[in-house]
C-alpha cells in the first residue's frame, strides 16, 4: 500500500487528503504497458511540419511587432507594441522548452542548439540553467528538498518555509495568493537576473561562453533600439510593460501545473508513473487553450513522456486517463479558472503559516480560504 499525503486538493475541501493506491506492483508494472501503446499509435514520433509552421508565426509574429514599432514612432501606443511583444516572447520560450526536450527534432545535438540559441538569443534566459533547473523538476515533482520549483522565493510553497519569513517577507506570504499575479508582473526580470548569475557561477557550466554572447548581443541589440528610437521615459515605460507581461504570461502557464497538487516527501519510494501522475493536473480546453499553454495544459502526459511532440498530448491524454480509471489511479483535470482558483486557495493556506503567534485565533480562522 502506498500513501502520499497531499497538502491540498483541486475542487475538494482545503483539508490534507492520503491517495490510496492498491496493488502497487501492478501500477509500476503498468508504465511499460502506457509506454508500448503510445508508441504503437506513433505518438512519440517527431512532428517537424507542425514545427516549422510554429517557427515561421512565431518569425512573422516577431516581424510584425517590430515592424509596428518602426511605423509609430514616438507614440504611447508603443506599449502595445510591447505587450504583444511580450506574449511572442513567452511562445518563442515554449518553443524552447519543447527543443529541451528533444520533442523538436530527432537528434540531442539539433535540439540543444535550436533551443540554446531561441532561450538565449531571442527570449533572454539561459538554457543552461533552465535544464539544470527542469530537468531536477521532472525528476522529483513536487518533492521536497528535490523539485526546484517549489524552493521558497519571494513566495513560499511549503508550510515549513512560511514559517520562516519574517518582516516584510512575512507580510507577503500570508497574502500569496491574492498576491501571486501582481507578483507575476516581476517574474520576467527575476529569470533573466537568475539566468545572468547562473552563467557568472563558479562552477562547469556547458556552453557558458556561447550563452553569454547570445543573451549580450540579445540584450545590447534590444536595449540599444529602444533606447535610440524612444524617448528615455517611454524606453523603460516599453521594457516594463513587455517583461510584465512576459513574467505574468510565463507564471501563469507554469504554475498550474502542480501548486495546489500533493507535495511528496524526500525520502519517498513513489514509482515514477505515481509520481508524476499524483503530483500533476491537467487544464481542460480546446485548440485555444492548447497554444496558448504551449502544450503546458497536458502537464500529466507531458510528465509521462517527456520527449512527446505537443500535437500527439490531446490523443496520448485519452489513452492515459483511460489507464489511470482502470488502476484507480487519481488523475486531475480541470477547467483554467478553477485551475488558479486551486493554486491562489493553496498559496494563501501555506502563507498562514506565517502569521503572527499572537494573532487572534478566531480571526485566523475565517481568514482562510
Amino acid at each position: 500500500m502506498t500513501d502520499l499525503v497531499a497538502q491540498s486538493s483541486p475542487e475538494r475541501s482545503a483539508a490534507p487528503r492520503t491517495v490510496r493506491i492498491s496493488k502497487p506492483n501492478d501500477v509500476v508494472a503498468s508504465y511499460s504497458v502506457l509506454l508500448k501503446q503510445v508508441r504503437k499509435e506513433g505518438l512519440l514520433t517527431r512532428r517537424r511540419r507542425f514545427y516549422v509552421c510554429v517557427f515561421a508565426l512565431l518569425a512573422l509574429a516577431m516581424g510584425a511587432a517590430w515592424t509596428g514599432f518602426a511605423l509609430l514612432g514616438d507614440t504611447w501606443f508603443q506599449l502595445l507594441i510591447a505587450a504583444v511583444l511580450g506574449v511572442v516572447l513567452t511562445q518563442v520560450a515554449f518553443l524552447a522548452h519543447e527543443a529541451s526536450h528533444r520533442q523538436i527534432f530527432k537528434t540531442r545535438g539539433a535540439n540543444d542548439w535550436s533551443g540554446r540559441i531561441l532561450a538565449a538569443g531571442v527570449v533572454g534566459i539561459s538554457y543552461a540553467w533552465w535544464m539544470d533547473k527542469h530537468t531536477r523538476h521532472h525528476n522529483d515533482p513536487n518533492t521536497k528538498g528535490k523539485d526546484p520549483d517549489i524552493e521558497v522565493d519571494t513566495i513560499s510553497f511549503l508550510e515549513e518555509d512560511a514559517a520562516k519569513a519574517t518582516g516584510i517577507q512575512a507580510w507577503i506570504t500570508r497574502r500569496q495568493g491574492y498576491l501571486f499575479f501582481p507578483l507575476l508582473t516581476m517574474e520576467g526580470i527575476n529569470l533573466h537576473a537568475r539566468s545572468i548569475s547562473t552563467l557568472f557561477a563558479r562552477r562547469t557550466i556547458k556552453g557558458r561562453w556561447v550563452e553569454l554572447a547570445l543573451l549580450g548581443a540579445r540584450f545590447g541589440a534590444y536595449l540599444g533600439v529602444l533606447f535610440w528610437f524612444l524617448p528615455v521615459g517611454m524606453a523603460f515605460a516599453f521594457l516594463g510593460v513587455q517583461l510584465a507581461v512576459f513574467g505574468i504570461y510565463m507564471g501563469a502557464s507554469f504554475a498550474p501545473n502542480h501548486k495546489g497538487m500533493p507535495v511528496v516527501p524526500r525520502d519517498s519510494t513513489l514509482d515514477f508513473f505515481q509520481k508524476q501522475v499524483l503530483t500533476s493536473r491537467n487544464i481542460r480546453g480546446g485548440s485555444f487553450v492548447n497554444n496558448a499553454f504551449g502544450g503546458l495544459n497536458f502537464q500529466i502526459e507531458h510528465h509521462l513522456f517527456p520527449d512527446m511532440p505537443r500535437p500527439h498530448l490531446r490523443r496520448a491524454a485519452v489513452i492515459v486517463r483511460e489507464h489511470c480509471e482502470r488502476l484507480r489511479v487519481p488523475y486531475t483535470e480541470v477547467g483554467v479558472a478553477a485551475s488558479y482558483g486551486a493554486v491562489i486557495s493553496y498559496l494563501n493556506r501555506v502563507g498562514l503559516a506565517a502569521r503572527d503567534p499572537f494573532d487572534c485565533p478566531m480571526i485566523n480562522r475565517y481568514r482562510r480560504p
